[in-house]
């Protein structure tokens, strides 16, 4: 029962984070109007809101119109019920469960934003880092995440004066900062250093000139990756160093 309980948590804040992917780059109203369909403007009723049921029973089209609905709804419904579900999984205690999968789930959104728009919006990032500070001891996470959002962003002016052109964002220090909050100085480095290889991979095999890489992706990716595999790694950094 605990776990389905997570998992239906989670999942209603996919079916939230949705609305908040959708309007908040556009500046509009998370509450107003109501949900929609986006094709015919017809309002919902409220059973063709329920997370993930509703888009199935669907058969992935509007009640009204029958216009195709994105598979984007599903997919971040199952994604932060996941997140929630192997956050509840390793995590011992529940309100760190729901603490850390909120994070998640907000850095799940703010990547989708960040693919989408280039655009990160602070209504959603700074919420994540301060979380995040609740996650360890206060002390120990205030200090490791300002930590790393202060070398990110000291990288970024350096960077940023030696090209002559922005480097990066300043939502990826937001990102490290959290990185170091939750992970720590040891785990935070290799998160980062996973995250600056898998976006390498992503370069090489997109090749596309001119198209920016969003990073924020990335970086949340080492992060979890990073978290749920932090014991092999800080073993093979031990090794590593001697």
């Amino acid at each position: 029962m605990y776990f389905l309980a997570i998992g239906i948590f989670g999942a209603c804040i996919g079916s939230f984070l949705n609305v908040v992917i959708l309007r908040l780059p556009k500046n509009e109203s998370i509450a107003l109007p109501s949900s929609h369909c986006p094709h015919c403007l017809h309002p919902l009723k409220w059973y063709h809101n329920i997370p993930l049921i509703s888009w199935l029973g669907l058969k992935g089209k509007c009640a009204f119109c029958r216009t195709p609905i994105s598979k984007q709804y599903p997919l971040v419904e199952a994604a932060c019920a996941l997140c929630y579900l192997l956050v509840a999984w390793r995590v011992s205690t529940w309100p760190q469960a729901l603490l850390l999968g909120t994070i998640f789930s907000l850095l799940l959104a703010l990547s989708i934003i960040d693919m989408r728009y280039k655009a990160i919006p602070d209504a959603l990032s700074l919420p994540a880092l301060f979380l995040s500070f609740l996650y360890r001891l206060p002390l120990e996470s205030l200090q490791d995440g300002l930590v790393f959002l202060g070398a990110f962003a000291l990288l970024r002016l350096s960077v940023s004066a030696i090209s002559r052109k922005e480097a990066m964002g300043e939502a990826d220090s937001i990102i490290a900062g959290i990185i170091g909050a939750i992970l720590g100085i040891t785990l935070g480095f290799a998160a980062i250093y996973l995250a600056a290889l898998i976006a390498l991979v992503a370069f090489i095999l997109l090749r596309q000139r001119g198209y920016e890489l969003p990073f924020i992706p990335f970086l949340s990716l080492g992060l979890l990756i990073a978290w749920i595999f932090d014991q092999p790694i800080l073993t093979f950094m031990e090794h590593w160093y001697e």
